[in-house]
């Protein structure tokens, strides 16, 4: 009887782990290669690539009025900047970006907006180094 693959083995390394050739791609000492891909809500996918000192700006003003850098960094979006939703639409991605910032505002009541929009200012200094240092982004 066969056996199956794991989840994290690619599918064409099993006639290597089955005592076959070792498939293209993966190296013959190690066996099998793990790649791990973050998936991405559509909320998360629409934060901007901006420049890292506007991105920084945006985190201050998410720390200190929730939803404010999220706002501001929706307009970023119809000046040009990237995001991880390539397929959609420029003001689809912007209205996006609204719908978060309005989440952090009406949630910051409840602390709940506050703490998702520094964290959400965070991830937008932690994409805007990662640009700047040429890490590539993952689809």
């Amino acid at each position: 009887m066969d056996q199956l693959p794991k989840e994290a083995e690619p599918a064409a390394a099993a006639p290597a782990a089955a005592g076959g050739e070792p498939s293209r791609g993966t190296a013959s000492s190690s066996g099998v290669v793990v790649q791990i891909r973050e998936k991405k809500g559509p909320l998360r996918a629409a934060i901007p690539y901006m420049p890292f000192p506007v991105a920084v700006i945006c985190l201050f003003l998410n720390t200190f009025v929730p939803g404010l850098g999220t706002f501001v960094s929706a307009f970023t979006v119809l000046c040009g900047a990237r995001t991880d939703l390539p397929d959609r639409h420029m003001c689809c991605v912007f209205w996006l970006n609204i719908a978060a910032a309005l989440i952090q505002i009406l949630t910051a009541i409840v602390m709940v907006g506050w703490i998702m929009s520094i964290f959400w200012g965070m991830d937008m200094v932690i994409l805007a180094s990662n640009k700047e240092q040429g890490i590539p982004q993952q689809l």
